[in-house]
């Protein structure tokens, strides 16, 4: 590659003279200066020594470089190619469309420097930005040309449009170095009103305003090319961006390179001139260690201005460079993929040799002018410090306002004598006040009279300097008082005490809620009612005073039977209401002075009057009997509710509050016991009861551990062939002191307990592991096994865990455990049951209804049950041989589960005659005393095997 360039009009003759024959066919003839007439006759002199080169003239008001007033750079490639294309003016609209056409014209898989001149400067950066890189090395520099400069190529002059020039080559390598110089100064402005290109206000004031203010008029004058020099800067993805100030006008705003957005900051600045001084020595060392046998030199107005003398002396250090001016260059490379960056110079170097390390600067990098670093210093240190303490005073200001301006408290300031002289927007807000009608009036003249000698005294406390607390209710203009904690501060400017802040926080509400935490710590929130805490302090009282006076003293807890229910079949909504109701009932027929509380749920506990006696208690609990036993309608239905009532006595039954209540909740507990709906007093023989509930409790507790729980197993017979199909398993107890405990007594203690859980488990364990071993030791591995549920335990989350554990641990299939439920344990929690039930179907295991018949939406709910067994209750068998409407009813309920899909199994099938007539009501299976009775595991074996002799 050979490169022959000249930087004034009147070396070019001299140029033609000594390389005309060095040079037979040069590839790329560049040219460029502010008289249009030099330029087109040196390019005619060009053309005619070269005809076949590809040219680029530029002219037009171009800030030329140093003393140059031609540009000449003529370049010859003995292994490259060059490629060039004129540009459409028109074309320049559709930055897409003409991207492809560029690629498609010039550019090549080996393209290693791409050149765009145009003289439509604000559509250059928008088709850079479109124009593909064909490889990792292509770089693309855009030279935007100012208003009225013109474009020659080889076809001639172009007024408008644009120039495309690509250098290819697989031996053809590059560098390019292009620095972004500018450096902000001064403080930031908001875009607080813009619209696309247009800044119309920063900070609320016209630009115009600030660019005359910090730039001065000089620099309005020369716009478009000081906007180059100064621009804004504004941060964008972590870089800094330029927006050059292309416009200045009339209404005060301006147009700016780029789009804009409303609430982003803006900063002048400046081309750092240290940072140009080493990037361009960088760049010029670069070129001469790569041997670069030729270089282009883009650079923008910017280094027009104030770095002129610097820039200029710089240029020596570059050789043979050709160095051609623009208002703005833009560059992209791999580096910035997508983005285009701005840069204040971009210098090309070009060889197709190989690098040599030993080559150096053509001539030593000149010293900087005098003064111009140390100017350069000063204003980067200045701005920074500017920087610093505009940060400090917008902290402060920022603080202010958070404390003033912001702050949700009203705050104001006074002055010696008390005048307001600020207020906040808060004040305004929250007293109703505006500002304009207060100012510069006597802040006493917005409390009550009566507060003013208090509130006097604490601003002179104030203003000697000690801070002052203190609550005070201020009238709002509409008159509704609010209550505020008050804080008085002095304000103190140059060690003088000027007035006073003040500070109030709104706790009127504050105020209302701890008064509502405090009802709520105390009362019940659905009745009214003191809830436990209140009223021991009231039973305290009240039997202090007994005990003074020596008087009795009459206590009651009152326990509504059954209100579950309720709870359970319309929701506890409704059943809060109705419980309300109740309350209101009990309410109306206490005697005078007597306190009523909510102990919890539907548990409540009554306080007599002082020398209430036994007799006149008693009375007055049965009043209460009958008073809640009265039907209640709600939601046009009527409910049955029915309470039982436990009295103790002081002194008889109890000296302090604790005795007294345990006594009688033993006596509500006896109340239950006996059916409920009455009235119980406490005696003595409850404690004896009670203590025997308690050792029940405990043997209980051990009987899972001590191996005292066992089963029992009564078969389930086929009718008419008389197989064993399953047998149910009974859970029995026997304690080595108690004996034989009946499940009736120790079932409902296991689920009071919650002991139920953990039997039922064991239960469930053991009987899938039994009737494995049955269905091995018989061959019959369809034999089924039948386990009670109770309502406690087949509501736990767990429950149908524990039902696979069992099925896993036996390897027992699903199809042969049948788990027996209540029609009124399936019923409570509809809709968690029937999840409960879907997930057993869909597990295999069978589901038996357990006494159907005796509830009475047994035929409503059955439908919706997943069941497959319905088990007859006893009921209907005792007398289905002698009494036609229990064979009626067993025929009905036959019939119904044939149709149902739904086998029927009949309990307690006590006499031979009974058997028959199942026989001849076709039902399917049975079970009872005349069969079988419950047996152990062993003595079950038996049976089964005897059975099948038999059958044999």
């Amino acid at each position: 590659m050979r490169w022959f360039c000249c930087r004034r009009a009147e070396e070019l003759d001299h140029l033609l003279r000594e390389h005309s024959s060095s040079l037979d066919e040069p590839l790329f003839v560049q040219i460029a200066g502010n008289d249009e007439a030099a330029v087109r006759h040196a390019a005619a002199a060009l053309a005619r020594r070269w005809p076949h080169a590809h040219m680029v003239g530029m002219a037009g008001p171009l800030p030329m470089a140093g003393e140059a007033n031609l540009a000449v750079g003529v370049a010859s490639m003995t292994s490259s190619t060059v490629s060039s294309l004129a540009l459409p003016a028109d074309e320049f609209d559709r930055p897409d469309g003409l991207a492809a056409l560029i690629a498609e014209a010039v550019v090549r898989h080996d393209t290693t420097l791409l050149l765009l001149f145009t003289n439509h400067r604000s559509a250059l950066p928008p088709l850079l930005r479109h124009l593909p890189l064909a490889n990792e090395r292509m770089v693309i520099i855009g030279c935007a040309l100012p208003e009225g400069s013109v474009l020659f190529s080889p076809d001639g002059r172009l007024e408008r449009g644009g120039i495309a020039v690509s250098f290819s080559g697989t031996a053809l390598r590059g560098h390019c170095a292009a620095p972004f110089l500018w450096e902000p100064v001064g403080r930031s402005f908001s875009i607080t009103k813009s619209s696309g290109q247009q800044i119309d206000e920063l900070d609320g004031q016209k630009p115009s305003w600030y660019l005359e203010r910090y730039l001065g008029k000089e620099f309005m004058d020369r716009l478009p090319l000081s906007g180059v020099e100064f621009p804004f800067l504004i941060e964008r993805n972590g870089r800094d961006v330029c927006l050059p100030i292309v416009a200045l006008h009339s209404d005060g705003s301006v147009a700016v390179r780029g789009h804009v957005h409303d609430g982003e900051k803006v900063r002048f600045s400046y081309v750092h001139a240290p940072s140009l001084y080493w990037s361009a020595r960088d760049a010029a060392m670069h070129a001469a260690k790569q041997s670069a046998e030729g270089m282009f030199f883009y650079y923008s107005a910017a280094l027009s201005g104030y770095t002129r003398p610097l820039f200029d002396g710089v240029m020596s250090a570059f050789g043979q460079a050709a160095f051609f001016p623009a208002v703005e260059v833009f560059v992209k490379d791999a580096h910035t993929a997508t983005a285009v960056r701005t840069a204040a110079f971009a210098a090309v170097s070009l060889t197709e040799t190989a690098a040599s390390a030993e080559n150096s600067l053509s001539s030593p990098l000149p010293a900087p002018p005098e003064g111009i670093m140390t100017l350069a210093q000063l204003m980067s240190t200045s701005s920074r410090d500017m920087g610093r303490l505009h940060v400090r005073l917008q902290m402060s200001e920022q603080r202010y306002k958070s404390l003033f301006e912001h702050n949700t408290d009203i705050v104001y300031s006074t002055d010696l004598h008390g005048r307001l002289t600020s207020v906040n927007p808060a004040f305004e807000q929250v007293l109703g006040y505006k500002k304009e009608e207060i100012l510069y009036t006597n802040s006493l003249k917005y409390i009550h009279p009566n507060d003013v000698p208090r509130v006097t005294r604490y601003f002179y406390r104030a203003l000697r300097g000690n801070i002052q607390t203190y609550n005070l209710e201020i009238p709002t203009k509409s008159g509704e008082r609010l209550l505020f904690q008050m804080k008085n501060i002095p304000i103190i400017v140059d060690g003088k005490k000027v007035g006073i802040y003040g500070i109030g926080r709104n706790i009127t509400e504050q105020k209302k809620a701890e008064e509502k935490i405090s009802y709520l710590a105390y009362y019940d929130i659905d009745t009214n009612l003191p809830n436990r805490t209140k009223w021991m302090e009231l039973f305290s009282k009240q039997l202090d005073k007994a005990k003074q006076k020596q008087r009795t003293i009459a206590v009651a807890l009152i326990d509504l039977d059954r209100f579950k229910w309720i709870n359970d079949s319309v929701g506890h909504y409704a059943g809060d209401d109705i419980l309300r109701q109740l309350v209101e009932r009990i309410r109306r027929v206490l005697p005078p002075s007597a306190e009523l509380g909510r102990f919890h749920g539907d548990k409540f506990c009554l306080l007599f009057p002082l020398k209430t006696e036994a007799q006149a208690a008693t009375e007055a609990a049965l009043r209460i009997v009958r008073e809640v036993a009265r039907p209640i309608v709600y939601d046009g239905k009527e409910f049955f509710v029915t309470a039982s009532v436990g009295l103790a006595m002081f002194p008889d039954d109890g000296e302090d509050e604790h005795a007294l209540l345990r006594h009688a909740d033993m006596a509500v507990n006896m109340a239950k016991k006996g059916g409920g709906n009455r009235v119980e007093r406490y005696c003595p023989e409850m404690n004896a009861e009670m203590m025997h509930r308690l050792e029940m409790d405990g043997y209980l507790r051990k009987a899972i551990e001590e191996n005292e729980l066992f089963l029992c197993y009564q078969p389930i017979v086929d009718v008419h062939t008389g197989a064993v199909i399953a047998t149910e398993a009974l859970v029995r107890w026997r304690n080595p002191k108690l004996g034989l405990v009946r499940p009736d007594e120790f079932i409902p203690l296991a689920e009071e307990t919650g002991l139920i859980h953990e039997i039922g488990r064991w239960v469930l364990q053991t009987a899938c592991r039994q009737t494995k071993q049955w269905q091995r030791e018989t061959g019959n591995d369809k034999l089924a096994i039948f386990v009670n549920v109770s309502a406690v335990q087949f509501q736990h989350e767990r429950f149908v865990d524990d039902v696979k554990q069992a099925l896993k641990q036996s390897n027992l299939l699903p199809s042969c455990l049948r788990l027996e439920l209540t029609e009124h344990s399936m019923l409570r929690h509809l809709s968690s049951t029937m999840r409960t039930l879907d997930e057993l179907k869909r597990l295999g295991v069978g589901i038996a209804v357990d006494d159907f018949g005796s509830g009475y939406s047994s035929f409503h709910y059955l439908k919706q049950l997943p069941a497959t067994i319905l088990k007859i209750d006893r009921a209907f068998i005792e007398r289905l041989h002698t009494n036609a409407s229990d064979a009626a009813i067993v025929k009905a309920i036959i019939t119904m589960g044939r149709g149902l899909g739904l086998e029927t199994i009949a309990e307690g099938v006590e006499a031979l005659e009974q058997l028959e007539r199942l026989r001849d009501l076709q039902c399917s299976y049975a079970q009872g005393y005349a069969l079988c009775p419950p047996l152990v595991a062993e003595e079950i074996a038996a049976y089964m095997t005897g059975r099948q002799m038999n059958q044999l």
